[in-house]
C-alpha cells in the first residue's frame, strides 16, 4: 500500500533490528503510553513473531520510504468488526524523518485501507496532550476531538490529558473527493 511518500507494508523477522533501534529511545517512545520500561531484544523478537503471524484483533504493519528505508510502524487495534471501528497507532521511529511528512502519508495511506478496503466505519486514536506534532498530524488527516481522559496519564511528575480523536468513514471520503477536486499547479 503506497502513499506519496511511503509504503505500509508486512512486518518481517528481518525487522528485529530495525526496531531496535528506536525501541528503548525515550524521546521516541515517550509519545507511547505501552513502553514504560526498556524492552529487550527478547522481548521485541517475541512481538515482531505475533506482528509478523498478524492474527487476531490487531493488524501491525512496517513504514517504509518508497526506496525501501525503515521508518517505524502503524497499526489497528481493538478491530472490531461488529461496529465497524478500530484504534489506530503509529510511530516514526527514525528521529531524522520527523516532520518530513511521513507520519501524514502514512496515516492518509491507513485510513485508505480502512476506510475503503476494509469497510470500517470509525477509526479512533489516544494521543497525549503534550504532543502537539501528532495532534496536528492527525487533524491534517480529518481527525476531529472526540473528548478527553482528563488527567488520564502521568509522565515527567505530572498528569496530562488524553485525548480521545475519531474519524468517520464519510468525513474521509469528503476530505479524499476534495483533495481529488482541487487542481494541481
Amino acid at each position: 500500500m503506497e502513499g506519496k511518500l511511503v509504503r505500509l507494508r508486512a512486518y518481517e523477522r528481518e525487522d528485529l533490528d530495525n526496531v531496535m533501534s528506536w525501541v528503548n529511545d525515550p524521546e521516541v517512545t515517550r509519545t507511547m503510553a505501552s513502553f514504560p520500561f526498556p524492552l529487550s531484544r527478547g522481548q521485541e523478537a517475541e512481538w515482531l513473531e505475533k506482528a509478523v503471524m498478524n492474527e487476531g484483533d490487531r493488524k501491525v504493519f512496517a513504514i517504509e520510504t518508497k526506496e525501501g528505508e525503515y521508518l517505524g510502524g502503524l497499526g489497528f487495534m481493538k478491530i472490531d468488526w461488529k461496529n465497524r471501528n478500530l484504534e489506530f497507532g503509529i510511530v516514526i521511529g527514525k528521529k531524522e524523518h520527523w516532520d518530513k511528512g511521513y507520519g501524514t502519508d502514512a496515516t492518509l495511506v491507513a485510513l485508505d485501507l480502512a476506510f475503503n478496503r476494509l469497510n470500517m466505519h470509525k477509526v479512533y486514536l489516544r494521543v497525549f496532550d503534550y504532543n502537539k506534532a501528532a495532534i496536528r498530524c492527525y487533524e491534517k488527516c480529518g481527525f476531529k476531538k472526540d473528548g478527553a481522559l482528563r488527567e488520564g496519564f502521568y509522565f515527567e511528575n505530572r498528569y496530562h490529558d488524553v485525548i480521545l480523536m475519531g474519524i468517520l468513514k464519510h468525513e474521509f471520503l469528503e476530505m479524499q473527493k476534495k483533495a481529488s477536486d482541487t487542481p494541481r499547479s
